[in-house]
């Protein structure tokens, strides 16, 4: 127990002895500085130094430039510019994906796969309405009458109905056309501008081919009518329709809004195709 006290004592007394360095001119011995010195000095003037060295490395290499050349810090313009792309190939994404929904929705329809909207119900297969004679045990007589009568009616009903059929549009909603048909500015469509949540109607009877969001036109509906018209809405406020499903014309189908990035305000973007090839509505509606 007196050799561990004793070997403290010596332990205090080594950290806290005063040294004195003194710095003299080597020719005439004159002292030129002189500073009393301990050894537990040293020692916590060396750790509070070596913390302050410490700390303003970390500082200098955290709020300056100079990051930038160690590995593994990036600049903060590149940072941004990441972030940037990052956003934009989300975006580019997405449109790619919409617009092959609507590619792949509307090419059935401009190739012909799909059929247009018939009167199949008054169509008459000649299979179908023959008659054996051995089942109804018919006499001559009968039989040569209902040969004259049936050559008389064969195949006249459906070539007068489809020849009589003719497709009346209507205008789709009332307002103020502010952008005519002009093929020459690559604009297929007029433009009717309307107040918001006014009732867009269908033109004629059809079904919907389509009806999806874009983020050039915003909410777009597209209907099938009989003898190769496609009519489509764009720039809608909400679509009451699905893809799929029949309506008459002049039910009701969406409503007036702006939506779509290539929108100027809230107005309906019309567009009429006939047989793949975009006409002018006016040709066929009366917008007045």
């Amino acid at each position: 127990m007196a050799k561990l006290s004793s070997k403290k004592g010596k332990l205090k007394r080594k950290l806290t002895d005063k040294y004195r360095l003194v710095v003299l001119n080597e020719n005439t011995f004159e002292e030129r500085f002189s500073l009393k010195l301990s050894l537990l000095n040293v020692f916590v003037l060396s750790g509070f130094f070596s913390v302050l060295l410490v700390v303003l490395t970390v500082v200098f290499i955290a709020f300056t430039p100079v990051r930038e050349y160690i590995p593994g810090y990036s600049s903060l313009e590149l940072k941004i510019e990441a972030t940037n792309l990052t956003f934009e190939v989300d975006s580019l994404k997405t449109k790619l994906a919409v617009l092959i929904n609507f590619t792949e929705a509307l090419k059935p329809v401009l190739t012909g796969e799909i059929e247009p909207e018939t009167i199949d119900s008054l169509r008459l297969e000649s299979e179908s309405m023959a008659i054996n004679d051995r089942e109804l045990d018919a006499s001559k007589t009968d039989s040569l009458y209902r040969e004259e009568v049936e050559s008389k009616d064969r195949f006249p009903l459906i070539d007068e109905i489809e020849t009589q059929i003719k497709i009346v549009f209507f205008a789709p909603l009332s307002g103020n056309v502010t952008q005519e048909f002009d093929a020459s500015d690559k604009h297929f469509a007029i433009d009717i501008v309307a107040k918001v949540n006014t009732p867009v109607k269908s033109v004629a009877d059809g079904t919907v081919i389509l009806a999806e969001w874009t983020l050039e036109t915003g909410y777009v509906l597209t209907i099938q009518h009989a003898k190769g018209f496609i009519s489509v809405y764009k720039h809608n406020g909400t679509l009451l329709k699905e893809q799929g499903d029949f309506v008459k014309s002049g039910e009701v189908i969406a409503s007036v809004g702006s939506t779509g990035e290539l929108t100027t305000g809230p107005h309906l973007h019309f567009e009429l195709w006939s047989n793949g090839y975009s006409v002018d509505p006016k040709n066929y509606i009366d917008f007045n």
